[in-house]
């Protein structure tokens, strides 16, 4: 479990806008209020890797949310040339062989996040897609593989939380996605809990972002979530 000592750092603010300007005025408008901050693919592709960089720079933590998936020569060698970012955070979909690559590439404090089942699937997505097992027994069986392979933490829904602390220990980080304050739309999310229940489920770190991103006024919402969590 993550013994972050700036309780700021427990909020992930998902930068999911269209490009680096805007993501730098989200980021001016959120001040001190976050520290912690996500680059998915929309904004990686479109210049988010030299913020990334930008934004170490200057103290902040970055979350690269790339759910990397290839074979394991590619996976090793791509999280080798993440680890030079700076980056805290990098996600790979939690399947065996990738997971295995990616550890074998982190370096320079990169820890390695395993995706296990995607927070907009419910039991009729996976079934869709092929899975034999209803979505609470696939987050189990991938997060006690990501363990005995030694991933760093785990990414997955909070409703999924306290199973997954129970099968990973309590060193391992439970990073969740799909976070909404109360009163908030769900959005595309189908398993969702407020900041405060993330909390007491023993979750680390929250990632939120359209309820932030969306706000008139981006800080306060931010400075309220993390006193939630507090």
């Amino acid at each position: 479990m993550s013994e972050t000592t700036d309780p700021r750092d427990r909020l992930i603010v998902a930068l999911d806008v269209p490009g680096v300007a805007e993501a730098e005025a989200l980021i001016d408008r959120l001040g001190d209020a976050a520290t912690f901050y996500k680059i998915g693919y929309r904004l990686a592709y479109a210049g988010g890797l030299a913020l990334a960089e930008r934004l170490v720079a200057v103290g902040n933590k970055v979350f690269l949310d790339l759910k990397l998936h290839d074979i394991g020569n590619t996976i090793e060698e791509g999280v080798r040339a993440v680890s030079g970012l700076g980056a805290t955070f990098l996600t790979v979909h939690a399947y065996p062989q990738t997971m295995r690559a990616a550890v074998k590439g982190r370096g320079h404090g990169l820890k390695i996040l395993a995706v296990t089942v995607l927070t907009s699937y419910d039991d009729a997505d996976a079934a869709e897609a092929g899975y034999a097992l209803p979505v609470a027994d696939l987050v189990a069986k991938r997060a006690a593989q990501a363990a005995e392979i030694g991933i760093d933490g785990l990414v997955c829904s909070a409703a999924e939380a306290a199973g997954v602390r129970r099968i990973v220990g309590p060193d391992r980080l439970i990073v969740t996605p799909g976070i909404r304050p109360a009163g908030a739309e769900a959005g595309d999310q189908k398993r969702v809990m407020t900041p405060g229940d993330a909390r007491r489920a023993g979750i680390d770190h929250v990632v939120v972002g359209r309820p932030i991103t969306g706000a008139a006024d981006p800080r306060a919402v931010a400075r309220a979530i993390v006193a939630e969590m507090a």
